[in-house]
């Protein structure tokens, strides 16, 4: 085994152990309760299996039921995030570059983000009905506050030297909003990306129990409704799971489109 495999497998072993041990000590345990309300996760994987991966390997083994949960969620919270993350960075930058404008704005967005998503659902059914429209307004207005607030920040954190230096240059506005701010700022906009993330993720899923006809929430609905604690818990590990993937997949695309960053911070040191 070559040296870059050996490392990538050392380092797999090495921050798996700990799940491996959990779910051991969870097995025997539950195994030892006997509690229907507390299943094994032999019982929690053989239940996703039969609801979401029974289905033929030209789908990919989804199942029917995995098509019907699986993409109204996903559609609503990637988009949702979406428009958060433009919403969030196009305010942002510009309460950022305004120092009246940062303070005028500032108790207002504080205010916005004390505010829990969630009480707000009522009012959003009354606007929206309970359609994607609704579930999209709550994923928004959770997911905006995180990207707004880390843009402004990085915007108002770009040295004033290398402002002056573009301005000398002869960059104008926008040249030096494209070329200095934003590059400065990007590691706080992906830092609030990645955690309106997650808020989206949550979001999603309290919009789908609060009322929706399809997706992972309606899911969990049902399986409370059924008196299925087995289908309970596979809804829940699904989403640990699903937020694992998701943050990962972010943290790839950060690492490749900071690498920059990264290589001018080390020629700096």
């Amino acid at each position: 085994m070559t040296p870059r495999p050996r490392r990538v497998l050392g380092a797999a072993v090495a921050r798996g152990w700990l799940l491996v041990l959990l779910l051991l000590v969870w097995e025997a345990a539950a195994r030892r309760a006997g509690d229907l309300y507390f299943p094994p996760p032999t019982r929690i994987v053989r239940t996703m299996r039969e609801l979401w991966w029974s289905g033929p390997p030209s789908r990919l083994w989804l199942s029917e039921q995995a098509v019907d949960d699986f993409v109204p969620s996903l559609a609503r919270l990637l988009l949702g995030w979406a428009l958060a993350g433009v919403a969030g960075v196009v305010v942002g930058v510009g309460i950022g570059l305004s120092r009246v404008a940062f303070h005028l704005a500032d108790p207002v967005l504080q205010f916005g983000r004390a505010v829990p998503p969630p009480a707000l659902i009522p009012f959003f059914m009354v606007v929206f009905g309970l359609g994607t429209s609704m579930h999209l307004a709550v994923v928004v207005f959770g997911a905006v506050w995180p990207v707004l607030l880390n843009t402004a920040d990085g915007v108002r954190s770009v040295e004033p030297l290398h402002l002056d230096s573009a301005r000398v240059c002869g960059l104008g506005g926008w040249a030096r909003l494209r070329y200095v701010v934003l590059p400065a700022a990007a590691p706080r906009i992906f830092t609030g990306l990645r955690v309106a993330l997650g808020f989206a993720l949550i979001l999603v899923v309290v919009a789908e129990l609060m009322g929706s006809a399809d997706g992972i929430g309606t899911r969990l609905n049902a399986a409370e409704r059924e008196f299925r604690p087995d289908r309970l818990w596979a809804g829940i590990v699904l989403l640990g799971a699903v937020g694992c993937v998701l943050n990962a997949l972010f943290l790839l695309v950060e690492r490749r489109a900071l690498a920059w960053h990264r290589g001018a911070r080390r020629m700096s040191t």
